[in-house]
């Protein structure tokens, strides 16, 4: 059955706390497009089933929350938390490494591209933790400015295409990319404003 029909009669059945209790579970690194479940979300928003407005909420509080448990992992178990089987599966040592690279490139802004990469989220996130450099103020800001970008986006998509799901799902592909590329805008404008000020330096 498809993914998203499944969280459709899931979260059509047990409301917020299915919603809300799906979208920590991603944050630990469950392969359920979080994308696709904020918009089941906003989805039975429009069909009646729950208010847009609160699901906004919980979405914004599910992917918080699931990102800060494994930020907060990472911080207080730091490397012994690679000792764990389920966290080795989604921290392998080629991920390690590959956030270690992203970190170095691109310092803290690697916690607000993360929240729109989907498999390396969770693996940011924990060596975000692991590394005890960021504070935690500085992750939430970081993270929660993502989120108020990309959760709703996603819920309140859902919730106007409520009535032609095949076309929404055409809409959210073309957002995720449309996503992307205004991210890779954002990132070219920043490196063009850092490397001018470094000359002018």
């Amino acid at each position: 059955m498809d993914i998203l029909q499944v969280l459709l009669d899931l979260f059509a059945s047990y409301g917020y706390l299915a919603v809300f209790l799906v979208l920590l579970l991603c944050g630990f690194g469950l392969p359920i497009p979080e994308d696709v479940t904020l918009v089941a979300g906003g989805i039975i928003s429009g069909l009646g089933y729950t208010d847009v407005h609160t699901m906004f909420a919980v979405g914004m509080a599910g992917v918080l929350i699931g990102d800060g448990i494994m930020f907060t992992i990472g911080r207080v178990f730091g490397d012994r938390v690679l000792q764990f089987r389920p966290i080795a599966r989604i921290l392998t040592k080629e991920r390690f490494e590959a956030v270690q690279e992203k970190f170095s490139k691109y310092g803290n802004w690697v916690l607000f591209v993360a929240r729109f990469l989907p498999g390396l989220r969770s693996p940011i996130f924990l060596t975000a933790g692991m590394t005890r450099r960021i504070p935690y103020w500085r992750f939430l800001l970081l993270d929660g400015f993502a989120a108020l970008i990309s959760v709703p986006v996603w819920v309140y998509l859902g919730h106007f295409g409520a009535s032609n799901i095949d076309q929404l799902m055409v809409w959210v592909h073309r957002g995720q990319y449309g996503i992307l590329a205004v991210l890779a805008v954002l990132g070219l404008v920043l490196g063009g404003l850092w490397y001018w000020r470094k000359r002018k330096a």
